[in-house]
């Protein structure tokens, strides 16, 4: 499994996640270890200014299987279900954070409205 997360800075674990998912400076993948622990690499993301459908077509040629967001877009959902990408909404706090609740069956999708609107595709 293969998790993506967007997030404002290169801190490893500690990235805080981002209100708006393709906008994000950067993105975590997390990939879970046979050890039940998780390897977490941030990387710049190639696509902060993109066009519709770039970002989930970029995260499906990374294999991500679940993308877990705090702020996107009924549209952007449609694209990643389509490409089989799992979307959990409403994350907040870190990627630790965030993969602790994950772990402890307490992160679940709920809509979240995001303060800033970034539509100048």
């Amino acid at each position: 499994m293969k998790i993506a997360i967007p997030v404002l800075q290169n801190l490893g674990e500690n990235s805080p996640i981002s209100e708006h998912f393709g906008h994000a400076p950067y993105f975590a993948f997390i990939e879970k270890k046979d050890d039940g622990k998780y390897s977490v690499d941030v990387v710049q993301n190639p696509l902060e200014s993109h066009g519709i459908g770039d970002i989930p077509d970029y995260l499906a040629q990374q294999k991500v299987n679940i993308l877990i967001v705090q702020g996107i877009g009924g549209r952007a959902i449609s694209f990643f279900e389509q490409l089989g990408i799992q979307v959990i909404r409403g994350a907040s706090g870190t990627v630790n954070e965030i993969l602790e609740q994950l772990d402890n069956k307490q992160l679940q999708d709920q809509e979240y409205e995001a303060k800033e609107k970034f539509h100048r595709h």
